[in-house]
């Protein structure tokens, strides 16, 4: 089963995500900061991260950096979740190894087609 990790310190956020990864039959766990992801990460590398830019203790970026040198690191297919529709942030973020990324608000259609895009479902 693909497991899909939904890192944000919105709790709302963790929650709609989540849902909508069990409904597409995704294994699903939650962090809520960049620090957080890493530790889970370290125990179990998830196959997609859903991942908001900013957070307190260790944003996205920071995480990505982090996660690209891990071991197996470079497997997870990072989707960065973010509110900021700057050219410039976003390309920021793909980077720093982000492989794709969705605007906020979002619904599962939009989560669907992105996961499709990057060949995880």
């Amino acid at each position: 089963m693909t497991h899909a990790l939904v890192v944000d310190d919105s709790a709302v956020i963790r929650k709609v995500a989540r849902r909508i990864f069990e409904g597409m039959q995704l294994d699903a766990s939650e962090a809520v900061d960049g620090q957080q992801a890493i530790e889970a990460c370290a125990a179990t590398m998830p196959d997609v991260i859903l991942l908001d830019w900013n957070m307190p203790v260790m944003d996205g970026f920071a995480f990505v950096r982090e996660l690209r040198k891990m071991p197996g690191g470079r497997k997870p297919k990072v989707v960065l979740c973010t509110t900021e529709n700057d050219v410039a942030h976003i390309a920021r973020a793909m980077h720093a190894g982000a492989d794709n990324f969705i605007m906020k608000p979002f619904d599962r259609d939009i989560v669907r087609s992105k996961f499709e895009e990057l060949g995880l479902i």
